[in-house]
Formats: structure tokens, C-alpha cells, sequence
């Protein structure tokens, strides 16, 4: 018996066994909890450098529903997952790779063929602050340690596939068109080799386990208007929102009711739907969710991390938090560095 296939029926005899000694759990909440969905956003990037096809396996045994790829296009026209246009935070381009930066001292990948790109090693992010360098995420897999690669977007759809084919799961795929606009401007149209890719994998229908994602409702407009119409296909679309100012107008009931002509849901900053001002008893939660529901969408807010200050003050805990997300504020789903912890969570709720 697979192991996870082994869990799953200890969870079903477990909710069983729970009924029988009289916990209370209702049809309804148990429907509620599974129609939730957990997303690994860049895979189980809490705990192995993000994007790294090792942090998709771990997200994958983990049990998420969805693993997300951000997809970013080389100077050779093909497709890689990375978080950023940019190779600096990630990578060790900068020593690989002298005298190769922009004026602005950045290494973008579109400079770059995908054989220069799989030479770079993988690491934990590190930024720089008034430059100084400064590891994001201090708590987790330290940096420069064991080997990580950055890998193709068909390489991972294989992956994901693969273990489905291996496992007998379904999970699905979540990529991001990574800064459309600056793509075309450097002759690169990364939404339509995205879902040329998507289609050449069997992804063509909106009942498929793929969403596409975009912060640029232009593309998604040109993504749902042109590209997939030419394409043949009709995949679910996602709205990503930052709550920037840019986005304002989105939050509004007329907005709502445009995204929607677009979008098949929204991905917004989770502060947009509970205040970060929120303190514990006291919640401001938005009416977004609801305006997004009234206009068929669903919501999969960013992004829940366990690591120090990010677990906002309005909650006790990691798994708090979710409560208030998932069931008090209804989202659909979450993007999260711990998939495991979300998994759980549903579970035991």
C-alpha cells in the first residue's frame, strides 16, 4: 500500500472512529474542509531552497493540491522556473558570470541561454539591503549547502505528471506568467509559449488541475481574449492582486464584476482580506471574498509562512491563522512555504 494512500484511510478511520465515540462533525464541515485546497507556493520552499524540483517533491509527498511555477523565459526562447527575471538572489550568476550585469548590476535571465542557466547552483535567497547581503529566511535550509538546479518548466510538468502517474494522485500545477510586459518589450511573449506548453502537456480545459496566474490584468485580458483562443484551449485564470494602490479599483464591486469577465479567481495579498491593524477578537475582514464568490471566483490569498513575523499578531497561531482564512473569512485556498502544516490542518479540522 502506498504511504499516502496508507494515511488517507488512517485519516477516514480516524473522522469514523471520531463519530462513533461522538465527536461532532457534520456532513457539512467535513464537506466544507475538503473542498479547500492547500498551494505550494514555490514548492515546500520553508524548508528546501524554493522553485528547486527537490522542494516540489517534498510539497508533493506532503499532500498539496497544487505546486506553483513561476516561469520566466531564457535569451534562447525557453521557459525556466525562477521567481525572478532576475538571476542575482537565487543563484551564484554573479561569480559564474562577470562583467554580465546590467547597468542596474542585475543578471536577467533573458541575457542568459538555458545551458548558461543550468550551470548556476541554487540557493537559499539572499537580497541585498543598502548593500549588504541578507539571507531572506535565516531559519531555513542554510545557504550555499548540498546541490540545487534551476530546471524547466516541461521538466517539472513531467515531474508533477510523473508522480501522479506513480502515486494515483491528481495534483496540479499553478504557474505564473512572470512579468509579461517586460517580456514582449524584450521580444519574448511569455504568456503564449506558457500555454503553447500547457497544451502540449494535455492542459486545455478549464477542468483540468492547472491555473494560470498574472499580477497584469492586461495579460490576463490578452491570455483569455487572444491567446487561448488561438491556442484552442480555455484553462482557469487567476487575477493575482497586490494591494498596492495599482490595485484599488479591483477590490470595488465594479471591479470584481470585471476581473470576472477575465478570471476564473483571484490570488490577492492576504492582508487585503483580514487588516494587518486586525487584532485578535476583532478581525477586519474585507468583503472581497464575498465579492469575488458573488462573481463565480475563487480565492487563493498569499502567502503563509511560519518563519518569525509572519504569523500576524491578530493570531495565536500558524494553524489559527488558517482557521481565520479558511473558515471565518471562506477562502478557497492558500499559497503557503508550508504546505505540510495547511495539509494537517484541513485534515484534523
Amino acid at each position: 500500500m502506498r504511504a499516502f494512500q496508507f494515511f488517507e484511510r488512517i485519516t477516514i478511520g480516524a473522522i469514523a472512529m471520531s463519530v462513533v465515540l461522538g465527536a461532532a462533525i457534520s456532513p457539512s464541515a467535513l464537506a466544507q474542509s475538503s473542498a479547500k485546497v492547500v498551494v505550494a507556493h514555490r514548492g515546500a520552499s520553508g524548508y528546501l531552497p524554493e522553485h528547486s524540483l527537490p522542494a516540489k517533491a517534498m510539497a508533493y509527498a506532503m499532500g498539496a493540491d497544487y505546486v506553483e511555477q513561476d516561469v520566466v523565459m531564457t535569451k534562447d526562447d525557453q521557459l525556466i522556473v525562477i521567481h525572478d527575471i532576475t538571476l542575482d538572489r537565487t543563484t551564484d550568476v554573479a561569480d559564474k558570470f562577470p562583467g554580465r550585469a546590467r547597468a542596474d548590476g542585475q543578471h536577467y535571465a533573458v541575457d542568459f541561454t538555458l545551458a548558461e542557466i543550468l550551470s548556476l547552483d541554487v540557493s537559499e535567497g539572499v537580497s541585498a539591503e543598502d548593500g549588504v547581503e541578507k539571507v531572506d529566511y535565516p531559519q531555513r535550509f542554510p545557504v550555499g549547502k548540498s546541490i540545487f538546479k534551476i530546471h524547466t518548466l516541461a521538466q517539472e510538468i513531467e515531474f508533477v505528471q510523473g508522480l501522479n502517474k506513480s502515486t494515483g494522485r491528481d495534483v496540479g500545477i499553478y504557474p505564473e506568467i512572470k512579468s509579461p510586459a517586460f517580456h514582449l518589450a524584450e521580444g519574448k511573449d511569455l504568456g503564449r509559449a506558457v500555454l503553447a506548453t500547457l497544451k502540449q502537456y494535455g492542459y486545455s480545459n478549464k477542468s483540468d488541475k492547472v491555473f494560470v496566474q498574472t499580477f497584469e490584468f492586461d495579460e490576463l485580458k490578452r491570455m483569455h481574449d487572444e491567446l487561448m483562443p488561438a491556442l484552442g484551449i480555455e484553462l482557469k485564470l487567476v487575477a493575482l492582486l497586490s494591494g498596492g494602490e495599482e490595485n484599488e479599483w479591483m477590490g470595488s464591486a465594479e471591479g470584481m464584476r470585471e476581473i470576472a469577465m477575465y478570471a476564473d479567481g483571484i490570488g490577492p495579498e492576504k492582508s487585503m482580506i483580514v487588516d494587518r491593524d486586525s487584532v485578535r477578537g476583532a478581525l477586519k475582514i474585507s468583503d472581497l471574498v464575498q465579492l469575488a464568490h458573488d462573481n463565480g471566483m475563487q480565492v487563493h490569498p498569499y502567502t503563509f509562512r511560519l518563519d518569525p513575523g509572519h504569523v500576524p499578531a491578530y493570531a495565536q497561531s500558524f494553524e489559527q491563522m488558517l482557521e481565520i482564512f479558511y473558515f471565518e473569512a471562506g477562502v478557497d485556498g492558500v499559497f503557503t512555504d508550508f504546505p505540510d502544516r495547511a495539509v494537517e490542518f484541513l485534515k484534523a479540522r
